[in-house]
This record gives structure tokens, C-alpha cells and sequence, in this order.
């Protein structure tokens, strides 16, 4: 079976690391949270590359929704909401950045 490859190379190489039975089960939940396998999780996390749980990605699209929906209420009333959805607006996109960023900060 061949392994897996990164950035041209392949996977061949093997560390092993002690965990407590509490720290192995974080480990598993953490990496299916993210749809990652344990190894890929630990890979991400030590070389500092974004970690985005797949609930979050389901909450961008959703967020990214309601952003356009609310551009269409202020489009649809002519700007007569204009205040209101700018600073809604504003909320959403702060939290989609939160979301998305998250992953870098683990």
C-alpha cells in the first residue's frame, strides 16, 4: 500500500508519542471535529497550519448566506436600512474571520 504524500514526499517516516488515555481521545475528537486523521491533525497543528472544524466551514457558508441576504435587504429598501445592515454586516464578517482564523490560533 502506498503512503500518503505531502508536498512531493512521501509519508514514510513514523514518530511515536506517549499520551494519557484523556489526551488520546481530545487527539481523536479534535481530528474528527476537523475530518483529519490523528497523524494530519498533529502534521497541521506542530508546522502551524490552519485547523478548521467542519461545523465551522458549515457556519462560514451560513454566514457568508445571511452577508448576502442582508446586502439584498439593503439593495431591496433603497438604503433605507442602510445603518442597520452595515453594522450587521459588519458583525457577520467579523465572525466569519474569527471562525476561519481559529484554526491557526490551536
Amino acid at each position: 500500500m502506498p503512503f500518503e504524500v505531502k508536498e512531493g514526499e512521501p509519508l514514510t517516516e513514523r514518530i511515536g508519542v506517549r499520551v494519557t488515555a484523556a489526551e488520546k481521545v481530545k487527539l481523536r475528537a479534535d481530528a474528527d471535529d476537523a475530518g483529519l486523521s490523528v497523524s494530519e491533525l498533529v502534521r497541521r497543528r506542530y508546522f502551524g497550519r490552519k485547523i478548521v472544524a467542519h461545523a465551522d466551514e458549515k457556519m462560514i457558508r451560513h454566514l457568508n448566506r445571511i452577508g448576502g441576504l442582508l446586502k439584498h435587504v439593503h439593495i431591496e429598501s433603497g438604503g433605507t436600512y442602510s445603518v442597520e445592515t452595515a453594522r450587521a454586516l459588519r458583525q457577520v464578517y467579523a465572525f466569519i474571520d474569527q471562525l476561519a482564523n481559529k484554526g491557526a490560533d490551536q
